[in-house]
């Protein structure tokens, strides 16, 4: 592993995103492009995020283009979907096993952008 992607995974580590209160503009960028090196889209990102958070296109547009904190944008969601505790996997540790609930919602973002089908992450209840 080179110094540049060391530094890469040091940035987007927890401590930055805890208290340098990263924002979300910024690690959304991460998402996309890691999204897209897998052959999704930008749009698949969006639908992931709104699934998961209960943000509008318009108010997911607005906290990016605010540069709103990552804490910030989780602490101020309009509803989490009841069916994230359904996400299932090892991303950092056991998500279902976090005992942080930021963290656990931040980990779950992770496994959304994680480049699986989005049908076979977006659980609904059946």
């Amino acid at each position: 592993m080179d110094k540049v992607t060391r530094t890469r995974r040091v940035t987007l580590g927890l401590g930055v995103i805890f208290t340098k209160r990263q924002s979300l503009a910024v690690v959304y960028l991460h998402y996309v492009v890691k999204a897209e090196k897998k052959g999704r889209t930008q749009e698949k990102i969006e639908e992931c995020i709104r699934w998961l958070t209960g943000y509008t296109k318009a108010g997911l547009a607005k906290r990016i283009e605010k540069r709103t904190s990552f804490r910030d944008f989780y602490e101020k969601a309009p509803k989490f979907n009841p069916n994230a505790s359904l996400i299932k996997d090892i991303v950092c540790g056991r998500v279902e096993d976090i005992e942080d609930s930021l963290m656990q919602k931040i980990r779950w973002l992770d496994k959304l952008a994680k480049g699986k089908k989005t049908e076979k992450i977006l659980r609904s209840v059946e």
